[in-house]
């Protein structure tokens, strides 16, 4: 079992490293948040002082930080988490970031003689509870070997995307998809319901037709069509619309740099941006339907078509 240093306890990094200490491994974790500390040791996850501590002494270093804190300066900042690495350790990023951010750290790890993975995770918050989180992984495929037995106590789909910065890429394109199927789907079911078919049905019909999608059947966005699924929780502890709309911006930024227009995007972006400005950003990205339904304030401008 290995020595795993690791940075942020929220929503997802919590049940990420409690996992990792029910599959044997020695956890020393580190979060700002005293809060977020105080829960993790009840849960019997040791706690640090700093950044530095949780790192120092460890093969392995695993962050996911929320967007607010700047991954880049936590790594290699003064004082940051790349310093007490030795040579031949395996950071390894699961925070959704620029790909080209994450082409800088993994040079910035090289330098050092420390190998970087960039492995965004996609399966939101039920995953990391569950441990069946999907990790789409850049870098070097050697280290990811290296690493696979760590990813494997937090997951149980792990793909090697590609070189440095090509798992975020990947992360990116999901989302992407997410966004807009998301969307799609609750226009879908809202027209069901106002030309009076029944929701439930419409799912059953479409789910085995050409319109049938993940966010149709394992995510729908209306309440109770599915146990356990954010909708049905009031759109509570899922992948919250800030970090949907947070990733869609990544990838408008992306595409600018790489040069695909991509309209759909754009338009998704700016729905979930109007939906987040209405007060709604902490809620699951499912409930966008409430969106697509009318169900926001009046005040609340709407996107024009890219």
């Amino acid at each position: 079992m290995a020595k795993i240093g690791f940075l942020g306890l929220g929503r997802m990094g919590f049940p990420m490293a409690r996992n990792l200490v029910a599959a044997g491994h020695e956890v020393r974790a580190f979060d700002p948040s005293a809060e977020a500390g105080a829960r993790a040791r009840d849960a019997g996850i040791s706690v640090a002082a700093s950044a530095r501590d949780a790192v120092a002494g460890a093969p392995f270093l695993i962050s996911i930080v929320p967007p607010r804190r700047p991954v880049l300066h936590i790594f290699t900042g003064q004082g940051g988490a790349l310093a007490p690495m030795a040579p031949g350790s395996i950071a390894i990023d699961c925070s959704p970031i620029d790909p080209a951010d994450a082409r800088t750290l993994h040079a910035e790890g090289r330098a050092k003689g420390i190998a970087v993975l960039d492995a965004p995770v996609s399966g939101g918050v039920m995953g990391a509870e569950a441990g069946t989180l999907t990790f789409m992984v850049g870098g070097a495929a050697e280290e990811l070997e290296r690493a696979r037995a760590v990813l494997e106590g937090m997951g149980r789909r792990i793909f090697h995307a590609g070189g440095p910065g090509v798992g975020q890429a990947a992360k990116l394109c999901n989302n992407l998809l997410a966004g807009i199927s998301m969307i799609a789907v609750s226009e879908a079911f809202a027209l069901a319901r106002h030309l009076g078919l029944d929701a439930r049905k419409m799912q059953e019909i479409s789910a085995v037709s050409t319109g049938g999608c993940f966010s149709l059947t394992h995510y729908p966005p209306v309440p109770g069509l599915l146990p356990n699924v954010p909708s049905s929780r009031d759109y509570r502890n899922g992948f919250a619309s800030q970090l949907m709309l947070k990733d869609l911006k990544l990838v408008q930024q992306a595409a600018m740099q790489a040069g695909p227009t991509l309209p759909l995007g754009g338009l998704a972006a700016a729905l979930y941006g109007v939906f987040c400005k209405a007060g709604y950003g902490e809620l699951d990205y499912s409930a966008i339907i409430k969106l697509v339904e009318g169900d926001v304030p009046q005040g609340a401008s709407q996107p024009q078509a890219a």
